[in-house]
């Protein structure tokens, strides 16, 4: 589409080189198990391998009894403070409360009234970006993928640091409330930016209020006339509130921690984690739900649950959707029985989809996250207890509140700036140690060969027999 993209290596070469990377790379299943080496650091009932310690976040979905799993509710809680009692609060008193939980998440403690207004007012002061900032940062080399222009801007960033590679604790938090501050404004001016390269379309930066919270300031400057209604900033708060922060162990936290681990500075350790969170194994799964939705509603109707499941299946099976045989939206890690950030989307989405004329759509994702289980059991042949998640109810949310898709991931990583933000500082003040874990190398011992002997596609042995197990030929 444009002259300016790095030209691509020939199709035909390419493919010689995934062949041989494939051969090369690809390792039996039964060599983990040999070995016992925990897959993707998960132990073999599917939890998590104890990594480190925390003070910052509690996910939790089982208890373990006579050594096995048994689900329970999922309880989500932010310094001990249990999720559900925090909304509910917000909700009561009607205010918002994105930056009490981003407070409570860095400093450790809920905040009094005092506290909360002047770091909100702090925050509203770090938004405005550096004068050239949008012009020589934003402006130039728009991206495709809002998240991948974010953990540029991040990057960026460091240039206009005076002080950037200090990891002392007073400097990282000066950072970390910083990159909290700007990182929506970076999203929306991006968003902007997209508009008009990719779309063709007017671009609109409006000047940032200070006063304004952060779900209002999304909102006010994705929008040309920058109106929005009280509930729908509030409705969005909450979904800034249930995604700031979801433990030590989820991919884009621990890369935030592996890499603070090592020494580097703040940009660089949030611009990983923002590329952790972009994956749709992790944030970036609320986009597949909403695809997944659109290629579900073009095939069946919605309202006939029999055609909903059906589908479903042909999905498991790898016979529909993106082939990948998952139910976006569907499942998790932790939680068993039900995600605590989901129970409290479905309800609020339940509420305005009732409200705003949305019933349809609300109640054919309802029918996807009900019959979903029953259509793993066709498919699999096993009950497996499985719960929405959070992705499965935000993404609609977002839609309702008019907030275009390229949005979605990115308000995501918004959010979980502060937790992020919580875990660097833990990492720094306790962990004291480079995160460094072991892989057993499980290649053969080869002979140096000369260029001249060498024959293309050359195949040894590749199985791995353990040092005390080999037969060495004579002369090797």
């Amino acid at each position: 589409m444009y002259d300016d993209k790095i030209n691509p290596i020939p199709p035909e070469l390419l493919k010689k080189m995934i062949e041989k990377i494939e051969r090369k790379s690809h390792i039996d299943l039964d060599q983990f198990w040999k070995y016992g080496v925990k897959r993707g650091l998960r132990n073999p009932d599917g939890s998590g391998v104890m990594a480190g310690l925390t003070n910052i976040c509690s996910v939790e979905g089982y208890y373990m009894e006579d050594g096995e799993r048994v689900p329970k509710p999922g309880v989500l809680k932010y310094r001990g403070v249990n999720i559900n009692d925090i909304v509910e609060a917000c909700e009561r008193e009607n205010r918002f409360g994105f930056e009490e939980v981003a407070y409570l998440l860095i400093f450790g403690s809920l905040p009094t009234k005092e506290q909360v207004e002047l770091f909100a007012e702090t925050l509203g002061t770090c938004r405005e970006l550096p004068k050239t900032y949008i012009e020589d940062v934003l402006m130039k080399n728009a991206s495709i993928d809002i998240m991948n222009k974010l953990a540029r801007c991040v990057l960026i960033s460091y240039s206009f640091d005076e002080n950037p590679d200090d990891i002392s604790i007073e400097n990282v938090l000066r950072q970390s409330i910083q990159i909290l501050a700007q990182l929506p404004v970076m999203m929306c001016y991006a968003y902007q930016v997209k508009r008009m390269k990719y779309y063709g379309k007017s671009m609109y930066f409006h000047p940032e209020k200070k006063e304004l919270s952060t779900a209002e300031t999304i909102l006010r400057s994705i929008r040309a006339d920058r109106k929005y209604t009280d509930e729908e900033a509030k409705l969005l708060d909450i979904c800034l509130i249930l995604h700031a922060e979801h433990g030590g162990g989820n991919n884009s936290t621990f890369t935030t921690r592996v890499l603070t681990s090592s020494g580097t500075d703040s940009y660089s350790a949030f611009a990983g984690a923002i590329g952790s969170l972009k994956g749709i194994r992790h944030g970036g799964a609320n986009i597949r739900v909403s695809h997944m939705l659109d290629d579900i509603r073009e095939h069946v109707d919605i309202t006939d649950e029999d055609q909903i499941e059906a589908y479903l299946e042909k999905i498991i099976r790898k016979e529909a959707g993106d082939g990948t045989g998952l139910v976006y939206g569907m499942g998790h890690a932790v939680y068993t029985l039900s995600d605590p950030r989901a129970v409290i989307l479905k309800r609020k989405a339940k509420e305005f989809a009732y409200k705003y004329g949305y019933e349809k759509e609300f109640e054919f994702i309802s029918s996807v996250e009900k019959l979903t289980p029953e259509a793993f059991r066709k498919v699999k042949g096993k009950n497996k207890i499985m719960c929405a998640n959070v992705d499965l109810y935000s993404g609609f949310i977002y839609k309702m509140l008019k907030i275009p898709e390229d949005l979605y991931t990115p308000i995501f990583a918004s959010a979980r700036m502060a937790g992020w933000s919580a875990h660097r500082l833990e990492e720094l003040i306790s962990g004291k140690k480079i995160i460094r874990p072991a892989y057993k190398n499980i290649a053969l011992p080869k002979k140096y060969v000369n260029m001249a002997d060498r024959i293309e596609n050359y195949r040894s042995m590749e199985s791995y027999v353990p040092s005390d197990q080999r037969v060495y030929s004579e002369g090797e």
